[in-house]
């Protein structure tokens, strides 16, 4: 048992929430543990999705003072119609989880006008493994069930191919899953890359709406997300294609048929730049700042890996010794004036500042300081 960043209980004393995560998460461990007097509805039961699909107003006969939980509520998006009569007329509190947002969204489905907050489960954070080894999550990932496994290939493998069946077929998202698999897996190999559609499309052979509506799918299902690019800068023309990641790096791995990450390889810099991002992510999620998570290129190819608001500007080097030729892009962007702070977050034993001003940060500290709340953002 991992113990989670996220308050669920807490989150619930103030409003009923959606859970969103991927499948695999521990959605249903984190409710076990942080809620062990709710009422929970599992919509993945064969005998509870026929009965609440005959009876919505099942959800509400329970005397428990607990909150009601209904899980994978995307399989009958109907049901919240129901759960909005709870809250509205008994004051109920609902945590509804799933593990695609597609179906509430494009479904017309009743997203309950504001009388739900969202929150999102994401795979395993440093903060949160005790054990925690870097080589081994830049190979396994943070899916508990791989990071924990002598055997996280094979479950990254069934994980993979479980996504592809249960998520993309059952829910029919795509008609063509032949093309769709072409797309995922060139998508794991460009993650972290600007999102170029022409050259996406010509490697599919599909059209740029069906690449657009590929990229949608993978945002809908939680398996990805993009990087927006920061366009601000007014020295240097800025690039304004997003970035794309992929939710965590294990099932990258396999999708890219990587079975090792060593270090001063070009896969572990590639590896401990999406770990980075991801923790990033992560800390805003759970910690609720809605801070705004960027990028930078300038057209002359100067590049910082992420901006956050106008607060600190981030490069991300999986390397032992930062030099000089790693700062490139960040003096680039200190020309611009636009942040409160500079920084490069490395495998460099040491914490250390350059002349000008930027901080050299050792990751393992940069994260623990994130983590407790003690960076400045």
């Amino acid at each position: 048992m991992y113990n989670r960043v996220l308050k669920i209980d807490e989150l619930l004393s103030l409003k009923s929430f959606f859970l969103f995560g991927p499948r695999a998460t521990g959605k249903s461990t984190l409710i076990q543990a942080r809620l062990p007097d709710a009422q929970v509805f599992d919509l993945l039961d064969r005998s509870t999705f026929r009965r609440l699909l005959s009876d919505p107003s099942l959800i509400g006969q329970s005397g428990g003072k607990g909150p009601i939980v209904i899980d994978e509520i995307q399989k009958i998006p109907t049901l919240l119609d129901e759960v909005h009569r709870q809250i509205e007329k008994h004051h109920r509190t609902f945590l509804l989880t799933g593990s695609s947002a597609r179906k509430l969204r494009r479904g017309a489905a009743n997203l309950l006008g504001g009388r739900a907050w969202t929150a999102e489960l994401m795979p395993l954070s440093y903060t949160e493994i005790d054990d925690f080894e870097l080589n081994r999550y830049l190979t396994r990932g943070g899916l508990p069930v791989a990071y924990q496994s002598e055997h996280w290939f094979e479950e990254l493998d069934a994980y993979v191919g479980n996504y592809l069946q249960d998520e993309i077929l059952a829910e029919s998202l795509t008609r063509n899953i032949e093309a769709f698999s072409e797309f995922l897996t060139i998508a794991a190999k460009s993650n972290g890359q600007e999102v170029n559609l022409q050259s996406f499309a010509s490697d599919c052979g599909v059209s740029q709406n069906t690449i657009k509506n590929y990229f949608q799918i993978l945002t809908d299902t939680l398996i990805g997300f993009s990087l927006p690019a920061y366009t601000k800068s007014t020295r240097r023309k800025a690039i304004t294609r997003e970035k794309y990641y992929l939710f965590d790096v294990g099932v990258r791995n396999r999708l890219c048929d990587i079975a090792s990450v060593s270090p001063k390889t070009d896969s572990f810099g590639l590896a401990f730049e999406h770990f980075i991002v991801m923790e990033l992510r992560a800390y805003n999620s759970y910690f609720r700042r809605k801070l705004k998570l960027q990028y930078w290129r300038s057209t002359s190819q100067f590049e910082v890996d992420v901006v956050i608001d106008d607060r600190m500007a981030i490069e991300i080097k999986g390397v032992s010794q930062i030099m000089n030729k790693h700062l490139k892009g960040l003096r680039a962007l200190k020309e611009e004036g636009k942040f409160a702070s500079y920084w490069v977050i490395s495998c460099d034993p040491e914490v250390r500042e350059t002349d000008d001003g930027i901080k050299i940060y050792p990751w393992a500290q940069f994260l623990t300081e994130l983590w407790s709340e003690t960076l400045p953002i």
